[in-house]
């Protein structure tokens, strides 16, 4: 994978990938920027929601859920100091449906977190990760 960002002046970039997709990022006033954009980090956390979520409701559909609504919420602890690393996360999936079988739910997080997703490989060999379910 190829990623890259191109300034657009003073603290705004776009930022593209191999999807040519792109994506504004920027700053807040305080460091120069315009307010006219993602936070890089706020990009990963971001990334590792969509990864897990990606997992989860593929592996759901698979198993014949009844999934009518699904998010994936990722709190984020950042250091105090620079360079305010992320230092604990937790994932939490929200989802409702018909007849939603919770042990189907578990085993798709739990895959998706030991088996499936990347980012949430990379992400707890540098910080602790907490798995919450909630299923409505």
């Amino acid at each position: 994978m190829e990623a890259k960002v191109i300034w657009k002046g003073r603290m705004s970039f776009n930022g593209s990938a191999d999807s040519d997709f792109t994506v504004p990022l920027g700053s807040s006033p305080s460091v120069g920027g315009d307010d006219d954009g993602f936070r890089p980090m706020e990009l990963l956390a971001i990334g590792l929601a969509g990864c897990t979520a990606m997992d989860v409701i593929s592996i759901l559909q698979k198993k014949r859920q009844d999934v009518e609504s699904f998010a994936v919420r990722v709190h984020a602890e950042n250091a105090g100091e620079h360079p305010k690393v992320f230092t604990h996360l937790t994932i939490e999936y929200l989802l409702s449906g018909k007849n939603l079988d919770r042990q189907a739910v578990e085993r798709a997080v739990q895959l998706s977190e030991a088996k499936y997703c990347p980012a949430q490989a990379m992400f707890k060999q540098i910080a602790p990760i907490d798995l919450k379910i909630t299923i409505k």
